[in-house]
């Protein structure tokens, strides 16, 4: 789909603080994944084209897909997709969000999925979008080094969006195409 790349960076720039760093009565403000989520599924759909047989949807739950079970992908509930809804030669990109605080297993889920989807389901593009002020090199070392745990990686690209107002950027990429 041409121009997920530019909808993503403008997307990712206009999700404010509040979401990004949620405030806590009483506390400090923390790194929620659901509430990014949210509000960068929102920013998406306001730049999104009415054209054209892609939609953006959220969360989609595989668990009865008939296609889906055989492949070994029911399980699964990426946080965004981009595809054509009902046909399975318009899946274009899955994306999975993670904020710079990620655990190794969570990482690790994320990059099976990735990988499950970009192999066994057909998608075009993986997307793997990190999120966070700070310490970045942490999230992006423990991604390279559990990446090397999954055999045939496809081509995932790693994003960062790491200042509030600013686009997300395509770091760099691992995996093999």
């Amino acid at each position: 789909m041409d121009g997920l790349t530019d909808i993503l960076g403008a997307a990712t720039a206009l999700v404010g603080a509040e979401y990004f760093h949620l405030p806590v009565h009483g506390g400090g403000p923390v790194y929620r994944e659901r509430v990014y989520c949210y509000e960068l599924y929102h920013q998406m759909r306001l730049r999104w084209p009415n054209e054209g047989p892609f939609r953006l949807n959220g969360e989609v739950d595989k668990a009865a897909h008939p296609i889906l079970s055989k492949r070994g992908a029911s399980h699964a509930k990426p946080d965004l997709l981009v595809h054509g809804p009902g046909d399975m030669g318009l899946n274009h990109a899955i994306i999975e969000v993670k904020s710079l605080r990620a655990s190794g297993d969570g990482i690790e889920k994320d990059l099976n999925t990735l990988s499950l989807f970009r192999r066994a389901v057909g998608y075009e593009r993986a997307i793997y979008l990190i999120y966070g002020g700070e310490r970045l090199g942490r999230v992006f070392a423990w991604i390279d080094r559990l990446a090397g745990r999954i055999p045939d990686l496809p081509v995932v690209e790693v994003w960062a969006h790491q200042q509030v107002g600013r686009p997300a950027e395509n770091l760099f990429n691992i995996g093999r195409p």
